[in-house]
C-alpha cells in the first residue's frame, strides 16, 4: 500500500511528481538558479538593513519621526508584490534593480521596528550603568545598547530573510531569476516537476537561513541562554 503511494514520486510516468531524470539533467540550471535566489536575498536583506538602521537611528534620536517612518515603510508593506512590480518595470526596467528595490522595501517595516523595540528595551539602569563608566553616547550605543537589542533585532532579520526569499520567486516574473524560474515553467507546461522543485527548494532555503540566524544569534547573545538556564 505504502509502495504502491510512493510510486508515483519515484518513477518517472505521465503521473509523476517528479522525473528525477529531469532533475539530473538540470542539476546546473538548478544550482545557477540558487545562487540567484541566494544574491537576490541577500542583497535586499543586507541593503535593507543599512537602511533600516539609518531609519531608526532618526527615530530613535528624533522621537516625532518614528510615526512618519513607520507609515511609510508601513505602506510600502502592504503592496502586493505583483502589483510593484508592475508598478516600477516602466520605470526601472526588467531585472535585478527592479527586483531589488520591491524586495528591499518589504524589509523596511519589519527592521525599523525591530531595532527601535529592541533598542527601546534595554533597561535604563543599563544605559545609566554605561554613562557612569564614562561611555560616550555612540559607544554606548554600539557596544551596549546594540549588543543587548540583538535578539530583538535578530527576530527581525529572520522575519525579513523569510518573507524575501518567498518573494524573490515573484521575481522571475520580471527577468531577475531564482527559483521561480522553474515555478513559471512548470506552470506554462503543465509539468509538475520544475513547479514542485522551484517551491521545495525555496522551503528548504528559507527553513536553512532560519536556523542559520537562530544558531547566530545563539552565538552573539550568549548571555541570554545564561539568563534563561537560571
Amino acid at each position: 500500500m505504502i509502495a504502491a503511494g510512493l510510486r508515483p514520486l519515484l518513477a518517472n510516468g505521465p503521473d509523476s511528481l517528479i522525473w528525477w531524470d529531469w532533475v539530473d539533467r538540470n542539476s546546473e540550471r538548478i544550482w545557477e538558479r540558487t545562487i540567484e535566489h541566494l544574491q537576490l536575498t541577500g542583497w535586499a536583506v543586507g541593503i535593507g538593513l543599512v537602511i533600516s538602521l539609518v531609519l531608526a537611528l532618526v527615530a530613535l534620536r528624533l522621537r516625532w519621526t518614528y510615526a512618519p517612518i513607520t507609515w511609510v515603510t508601513g505602506i510600502l508593506y502592504t503592496i502586493p508584490s505583483l502589483a510593484l512590480f508592475a508598478f516600477l518595470v516602466p520605470i526601472t526596467g526588467l531585472g535585478f534593480v527592479t527586483a531589488q528595490i520591491g524586495l528591499v522595501s518589504y524589509t523596511l517595516l519589519i527592521l525599523v521596528r525591530n531595532i527601535v523595540a529592541g533598542i527601546d528595551g534595554v533597561a535604563p539602569a543599563v544605559k545609566e550603568a554605561a554613562d557612569g563608566m564614562g561611555y560616550t553616547p555612540w559607544r554606548r550605543f554600539v557596544e551596549v545598547d546594540l549588543r543587548l537589542a540583538m535578539p530583538t533585532i535578530i527576530a527581525g532579520i529572520r522575519i525579513a530573510t523569510v518573507t524575501i526569499i518567498g518573494l524573490v520567486t515573484v521575481t522571475a516574473l520580471i527577468g531577475a531569476g531564482g527559483y521561480g524560474v522553474f515555478i513559471n515553467d512548470g506552470l506554462s507546461r503543465g509539468f509538475k516537476t520544475p513547479i514542485v522543485v522551484g517551491a521545495s527548494l525555496s522551503i528548504l532555503l528559507a527553513v536553512a537561513f532560519d536556523l542559520l540566524l537562530v544558531g547566530t544569534e545563539r552565538v552573539l547573545t550568549p548571555w541570554a541562554r545564561r539568563g534563561v538556564s537560571r
